[in-house]
């Protein structure tokens, strides 16, 4: 087997939308389908209704009286009226693609100081270290995938600047991108190496018991590592993370199991999981998305408030870490097919991960509309600690941190709940 390569970055990281070929074939292959499509549909051999589901309705009704608008024009003006449809929305998505890669971008807000490394990974202290008022340390940890900068967006909309200002002492752990150190790492070796060195550090900053908080599958991570330290943890925040991976996941499992004997060699060549392919199997789980939120960017006031958080996100998004090899393997073989961490299967050093065991109090925090991690796989894990607080967000994934309501709906309550585990 050949040695594992260090994964390189990007030396100008592409504005995407990311992988930009995927997204435009995509918007390509909906018109041709739609066009395809129009004579099954037109003669009532192809619905377009969902089936009824226990949360919702069939659009029966809708398509229904699609139908009886469709059959007042022939076929001819019918097709000519769709394609032009068509044609209309990959314009749109172009004029919104173009307009976001021309769009001035502001400079990020300044990084913190560094109080810690280990590898490619850097632990930013956002805390006043001359505050003799402040309370306690709050290790925040994000996905491998993503940048930790989604937890400091902008000035406006970041959580760690929020815990800041609020008598907090947030420590940011940012992965970097993998290097020769990580190359052979798996999650154990992400966990008991950076991950407590961060921890042990957070001890040191203040005499209070250190707040964790995990995002994602940050959060698979803070729980392994909080199951570590049950002596010392003051409590743990788990936002948007997974536990039940086949938890509203019928689709996405027999799509990855034909994928596996694909991305195997691959892995094994490359000794990491390229970002492009990463995008590419998030973006499948919503194939519409990319398409109708940057047809809707075209028409938006380009010096608005909304144009500009837009750009900020989608940058993060288009900027993303590839996974080793051993990771990637763990998390989508270990974690998304066999279901490891939910069937009790998940080991660090030897033990399994069993939230079961944790006697710190817990909060668990579930966007409602996540596309991401299905509401059900994040409440099997909230069903499984015993000192647990559990609560639905109305929000998306990324919405619930840095949404324009992330302020009210996450960030006041979220530091309420750690200061008042803390005897704040």
């Amino acid at each position: 087997m050949p040695k594992p390569q260090t994964p390189k970055p990007d030396p100008i990281r592409p504005r995407g939308p990311r992988p930009l070929p995927y997204h435009l074939w995509t918007q390509i292959l909906t018109s041709i389908s739609c066009l395809g499509a129009l004579p099954h549909w037109k003669s009532g051999s192809l619905s377009l209704s969902r089936p009824a589901n226990p949360g919702g309705k069939a659009k029966s009704d809708h398509e229904s009286e699609l139908r009886i608008r469709a059959s007042q024009f022939d076929d001819a003006a019918l097709q000519q009226a769709v394609c032009d449809e068509a044609v209309r929305r990959m314009l749109a998505f172009s004029q919104g693609v173009s307009a976001y890669h021309q769009y001035p971008r502001p400079q990020r807000p300044p990084e913190p100081p560094v109080v810690a490394r280990h590898g490619a990974a850097r632990l930013l202290d956002y805390g006043n270290p001359q505050d003799a008022s402040a309370g306690p340390t709050v290790l925040l940890i994000p996905s491998l995938i993503n940048r930790a900068y989604i937890l400091d967006l902008t000035e406006q909309r970041s959580l760690v600047r929020h815990m800041a200002q609020n008598g907090l002492r947030p420590l940011l752990v940012d992965w970097g991108d993998p290097g020769d150190t990580e190359a052979s790492y798996d999650l154990a070796a992400y966990i008991t190496g950076p991950l407590q060195h961060f921890y042990d550090i957070s001890t040191q900053l203040n005499p209070a018991p250190p707040a964790v908080l995990g995002y994602c599958m940050g959060g698979l991570l803070a729980l392994a590592l909080a199951g570590r330290n049950s002596s010392s943890i003051g409590s743990l925040s788990l936002l948007a993370t997974p536990w039940d991976f086949h938890a509203g996941a019928d689709n996405q499992v027999p799509f990855l199991r034909l994928l596996k004997p694909l991305l195997e060699p691959l892995l094994a060549q490359l000794g990491h999981l390229p970002v492009d392919v990463l995008q590419t199997m998030f973006a499948s789980l919503s194939p519409m998305l990319t398409g109708d939120k940057f047809r809707s960017f075209a028409d938006l006031n380009p010096t608005g408030g909304r144009a500009r958080s837009f750009v900020a996100l989608e940058d993060w998004l288009n900027d993303g870490v590839p996974l080793v090899s051993a990771v990637a393997r763990e998390c989508l073989f270990d974690w998304y097919l066999e279901n490891a961490p939910a069937r009790g299967n998940w080991l660090i050093d030897g033990q399994p991960v069993s939230p079961g065991a944790l006697t710190c109090p817990t909060l668990t925090l579930i966007p409602q509309q996540d596309h991401i991690v299905p509401p059900g796989s994040a409440q099997a894990l909230a069903d499984l600690l015993p000192d647990n607080q559990n609560r639905r967000l109305k929000a998306g994934h990324i919405g619930m941190v840095a949404g324009s309501h992330a302020k009210s709906t996450l960030y006041e309550p979220l530091v309420e709940w750690i200061r008042s585990q803390s005897g704040l």
